[in-house]
């Protein structure tokens, strides 16, 4: 599949495209698309698609957009996530989100960075594949927009996989990765715990038995385990253990390159009969990133296991989240909150693809505009996102290799005032078309994953 390629004319191509892509991510910017809320942008991207001429346009049932180039049998999928997070206080941005501005480096707004501006760059890297004469023989392409990312990441290739019956080769995540080629991060849950109490006038508090207190105790035994160290006489060992050899043999290593786990709490919610009255149940949420060497099952437990947790017995239930949001569409796909740990080999050949072309086109460094380089000079060119994505799903249930590289920058996502640059919309459609032409199935050597984390029990298709 591989072949001699005019780099220079790649670059040009995308170059070319500069304008349309910026217009592109101005229009989807503009209409608001938080997460079960992405019609109009749906509508918005399957337009540009078919002006195109795109060889199919389809909006599946969960009401992700997809648009094929080629008619081979085989499929490689570039992916973004088009559903936004909100806009928090509005006092905070300093331009309408949804309309902003531009100026010769950066495009302002809700979803530039995170991640409409991957969503422009394939869309266009499609095209320039089908100009170009560069669709890879045998091979289909596939650009997808995909929706409840922020709600739900990975749920929406859950359906694409068991619903539509769709299953690439592999994958290019376009999430933001400040100029690098990334291989893996960690994983996550959302955990839940509910603690029992009896209510009382709050005038003879002994009378009841206060559940936001028996929660407080709980709290500060979370915080401690994300913060805490892990020497022989630390009571709650902190997640960085998972850092060394001793508690996590196998995968230190590769719990060293994702990073350490982390859990924080996220939401805190109670029930009273009144403002005068003992609290009778509390419920927080957690947020847990999970590390290499971490499963489902290990970080319930951990929670079960906290001082706090095990001093209230009974009253304390530890149990995972699940998600059951109508979409857009009015389809409901459950699933659990887990969202699995997964890391690739450098070797491998779709990650070897990306940085070839890198190599080829741009050097073995992050490139970038003035304003982006802050956050990209020294870092490693192949590394890994510190946030998750959808390849929780590609890769992390069902073992279909993914690769990272998309405009943008991840300390962008969920901020206000959010930002991305038209230098990396260009950059990252040319490593698109370029990649795509140098992968190579046959240098495979063996399974592409480092580490993928287990599956529960739970029938998901």
């Amino acid at each position: 599949m591989t072949k001699e390629l005019d780099f220079e004319a790649i670059k040009n191509a995308a170059e070319s495209h500069r304008a349309d892509m910026t217009r592109f991510l101005r229009a989807m910017i503009s209409h608001p698309s938080e997460s079960c809320e992405e019609g109009e942008v749906v509508a918005c991207i399957k337009a540009e698609m078919e002006n195109l001429g795109y060889d199919e346009v389809k909006v599946d049932g969960l009401g992700n957009v997809m648009g094929f180039m080629g008619e081979g049998d085989k499929i490689i999928a570039i992916d973004s996530h088009i559903d936004t997070v909100g806009i928090g206080n509005i006092e905070n941005w300093d331009a309408d989100p949804y309309e902003g501005y531009e100026t010769d480096e950066i495009i302002y707004g809700r979803g530039g960075s995170d991640q409409e501006g991957g969503m422009a760059s394939a869309t266009y890297a499609a095209k320039m594949m089908k100009d170009m004469g560069l669709i890879p023989e045998g091979y289909k392409i596939m650009v997808v927009g995909t929706v409840q990312e922020e709600d739900c990441d990975g749920m929406c290739w859950q359906y694409i996989y068991n619903k539509d019956g769709i299953k690439p080769e592999f994958v290019i995540s376009t999430e933001p990765t400040d100029g690098g080629i990334y291989r893996g991060h960690r994983g996550r849950m959302e955990i839940r715990v509910d603690v029992h109490g009896t209510s009382c006038h709050g005038s003879a508090p002994d009378r009841g038995d206060n559940a936001i207190y028996k929660m407080a105790d709980i709290i500060a035994d979370v915080r401690a385990l994300n913060n805490n160290g892990c020497d022989e006489s630390t009571d709650i060992k902190g997640l960085v253990k998972m850092l060394d050899p001793k508690y996590n043999p196998e995968h230190y290593e590769d719990a060293r390159f994702l990073g350490r786990g982390t859990c924080t709490v996220s939401q805190i919610f109670y029930t009273s009969p009144s403002r005068c009255a003992v609290a009778d149940s509390c419920a927080i949420s957690i947020d847990r990133r999970m590390t290499a060497g971490e499963t489902w099952e290990s970080c319930l437990d951990e929670i079960r296991n906290l001082p706090a947790a095990k001093k209230y017995g009974d009253d304390v239930k530890v149990s995972m989240y699940m998600y059951d949001r109508p979409s857009w569409t009015g389809e409901v796909y459950e699933t659990e909150a887990y969202f699995p740990t997964w890391i690739n080999k450098e070797t491998a050949p779709h990650v070897k693809a990306l940085v070839d072309a890198h190599k080829a086109m741009f050097g073995d460094e992050r490139i970038g505009c003035e304003p982006s380089m802050d956050k990209r000079t020294g870092r490693p060119l192949c590394d890994k996102w510190t946030f998750s994505t959808n390849c929780v799903s590609i890769q992390g249930r069902y073992g279909i290799p993914c690769v990272g590289f998309g405009p943008g920058a991840e300390s962008q996502a969920h901020a206000p005032n959010e930002v991305t640059y038209k230098d990396d919309l260009v950059t990252a459609a040319a490593m698109y078309v370029a990649a795509l032409n140098l992968y190579d199935p046959s240098q495979a050597d063996g399974d592409a994953t480092v580490f993928r984390a287990g599956l529960t029990n739970n029938k998901i298709d």
